[in-house]
């Protein structure tokens, strides 16, 4: 006998950082009961599934009380009764009740939340984690973490060149030595940065210098590795987010020092990764420009050139990323495009044609861990969380530890 989806209830919500979003509550013919909320990103790309918001004054505008009532009053009947294993067609269900292509009627925040706790009363009715639900007995892999340990760009006080300075313990064993590493290494930073500069502002748990030289910001991160005595182990990775960099009217680049064109910029990052562990570097150029990252790819062949803002985790963008060798990885972000089913499509086709896949979290998170499930099932070599230090954050890699364990327990 199937399970169907008896009820749904949407309510709004606060994120780690206080933005409202939207939290979905489940109920099945089965007596299943399950919540999924969702996370909003505080750099979005233009192509990315629209997040519908109040405006207003309330909240500042970002009121979610429109979604809300979207999923109670358009969404919920029209899949009440559906076989809650039953994802694409659950999913497909969802995106011709919105019809537009960016999920502008119905919001993606109302899309997103329903389609995940699908899935996971879909696990639970069967009895499954969600990541073996998802991903089969295949799904064995732990990714290994992304940290952001400085913060730069358009949303930091630093006058850092790029938005993210990332630490990679890609040499750790395991994934409980990988958290220990982070952890040791991101608080000898910070007592670098306050011997050098005294107190140090954070931005969403990564520090802030007064710093606006990138290979200085490389130095201080080295120097932290070696005293944690991780030389070797852990490898860096940047976030340009170049969109934000961008001037389309001149065709350049804003660095805080200068202007340059993106033939410069290409050097300058083939430069850093000469001279540094740099091996992850996403969205080098801003979301459009499919003619750079494939020259730089070419490049780099052995760096990660990772799309975000390129792919927002669209399989169509995806498509011509491939068609041009434009980045050999997508960052994976499930907000991006606003179902599983699309999230793990564009997962599928980047793992046919040698994409690396990352899964990511958001900026604006809650503590529902989905993404580390999700992140297992589709066997992504990574997992950008951001540092261990806010509770959003370690609730997701609580989760991966918990599942590390569970599959060192099956062997």
């Amino acid at each position: 006998m199937k399970d169907t989806i008896a009820k749904i209830e949407a309510r709004e919500i606060l994120s780690g950082t206080g933005r409202p979003t939207v939290e979905v509550k489940l109920e099945t013919s089965k007596g299943v009961e399950v919540r999924a909320s969702v996370p909003s990103g505080s750099s979005k790309g233009e192509y990315e599934a629209f997040e519908l918001h109040d405006g207003g004054t309330r909240f500042r505008g970002f009121g979610t009380r429109k979604a809300v009532e979207n999923v109670n009053r358009i969404v919920a009947p029209a899949i009440r009764g559906m076989d809650v294993t039953q994802q694409v067609e659950i999913d497909r269900t969802l995106i011709e009740l919105d019809g537009t292509p960016n999920k502008s009627r119905l919001g993606g925040n109302a899309i997103l939340p329903v389609s995940v706790a699908c899935v996971r009363a879909g696990a639970e009715s069967l009895g499954l984690p969600i990541y073996r639900y998802l991903g089969g007995l295949m799904a064995r892999r732990i990714p290994v973490p992304l940290a952001t340990v400085l913060a730069g760009g358009e949303h930091s006080p630093s006058e850092l060149e790029f938005e993210d300075y990332l630490l990679i313990p890609s040499g750790v064993p395991s994934f409980a030595d990988s958290v220990e590493a982070l952890y040791n290494t991101r608080h000898i930073l910070g007592d670098i940065l306050r011997e050098r500069f005294g107190p140090i502002p954070e931005v969403g748990g990564a520090f802030a210098p007064p710093l606006r030289d990138t290979r200085q910001a490389f130095e201080m991160m080295l120097t932290a590795i070696e005293r944690a005595g991780y030389s070797g182990q852990i490898l860096f990775g940047l976030d340009v987010a170049a969109s934000a960099l961008y001037i389309k009217d001149d065709d350049l680049y804003r660095l805080p020092a200068r202007e340059v064109k993106a033939e410069e910029l290409t050097d300058y990052y083939a430069a850093l990764a000469k001279d540094y562990p740099l091996v992850f570097i996403e969205d080098p150029f801003h979301q459009d420009d499919y003619y750079h990252f494939a020259r730089l790819t070419a490049l780099l062949p052995d760096k990660m050139i990772v799309g975000d803002d390129l792919f927002v985790s669209d399989p169509k963008r995806l498509a011509r990323g491939i068609r041009e060798k434009a980045a050999n990885m997508i960052l994976l972000k499930i907000n991006q495009i606003g179902t599983v089913s699309e999230a793990c499509e564009a997962a599928m086709m980047a793992s046919r044609n040698q994409i690396g896949v990352t899964v990511s979290v958001r900026s604006n998170d809650t503590n529902d861990s989905f993404v580390t499930d999700l992140a297992v099932a589709i066997r992504a070599s990574q997992i950008k969380l951001g540092s261990p230090v806010r509770g959003e954050r370690n609730s997701k890699y609580n989760r991966l530890l918990e599942i590390e364990q569970e599959l060192m327990a099956d062997c």
